[in-house]
């Protein structure tokens, strides 16, 4: 986004500047539609973006049903598994780019001192940093995720509450995780690329069914990468359900929101000591 837009941005989302839950509601709101106005105002480019996402989600998910075609259970995973699996990623992370779009650029926005225009808002840094982009891609992703599901997830009542609920998770497991990786950059010094990396990798093993997966590599991925979270933790809602099971996954993505908070203001404050300050206009 231009430093023209970028204002624009704030611009519009400054009437959504109150106090409270409902404060940074609005404000989500805001800029979303602010976002979203600027992504339609260039038609066919925003269009093409949603359209070839779609395509692209649609591409591997026709060659995991193939697969299952023709091995019908691999360690207790089936087709519809893989069915719900990509669903719930496709719609997760679409939801968090769309909404939290910038968090891929943080470690850029560190390093180059960008940070310092949100110092100066009323709302959280990271809160308010997060939102101020939204990438238009999402869209293609949710539009799969919800097609996938309407039309392949055999869709009940109570199952789409629970798809519903199992993207959001996925959605936090995923932004959180390049929270993490992005603010790097507060401890290491220019670490764009690594974290983009880091980003990458974690999409990559999430589309995979964890059951495949044995020894000391499950482990990496529900502690140092952990895709086990983004792919797993939620897909374990629709596959059995039970209370214990929704508190426990509740409380993960509760945990890796605090731990994403905390790391990111303990980097905060080695920035204002120490980064380059770049006006904005």
């Amino acid at each position: 986004m231009s430093r023209e837009d970028s204002s624009l941005t704030q611009d519009r989302a400054g009437s959504a500047r109150t106090s409270g839950l409902s404060g940074a509601v609005g404000l989500i709101k805001a800029y979303l539609v602010a976002n979203v106005s600027m992504e339609v105002e260039y038609g066919a480019s925003f269009a093409a973006r949603i359209f070839s996402m779609l395509i692209n989600d649609c591409m591997w998910l026709v060659f995991w049903i193939f697969y299952f075609d023709r091995f019908p259970v691999v360690r207790g995973w089936g087709r519809q598994d893989v069915v719900w699996l990509w669903s719930l990623l496709a719609t997760g992370y679409g939801f968090g780019v769309v909404f939290f779009g910038n968090a891929s650029n943080l470690a850029r926005l560190i390093a180059r001192g960008e940070l310092d225009v949100y110092l100066t808002q009323p709302k959280s840094v990271l809160l308010h940093a997060l939102i101020s982009r939204s990438v238009a891609s999402g869209w293609g992703d949710i539009a799969f995720g919800l097609l996938v599901f309407a039309l392949m997830g055999d869709p009940t009542p109570v199952r789409c509450l629970l798809f519903a609920y199992g993207a959001l998770l996925s959605g936090i497991f995923h932004t959180c995780f390049v929270i993490l990786a992005q603010s790097l950059a507060f401890f290491i010094g220019n670490s764009e690329t690594f974290a983009n990396q880091l980003s990458q990798t974690i999409v990559h093993f999430s589309t995979y069914p964890t059951a495949i997966y044995d020894g000391w590599i499950k482990i990496i991925l529900f502690t140092v990468i952990p895709a086990g979270f983004i792919s797993y933790l939620p897909i374990g809602l629709m596959r059995s359900f039970s209370w214990p099971y929704v508190l426990g996954v509740t409380a993960a993505a509760a945990g890796f929101i605090m731990l994403s908070v905390l790391v990111f203001r303990a980097g905060l404050r080695r920035y204002e000591s120490g980064n380059l300050v770049v006006s904005r206009l």
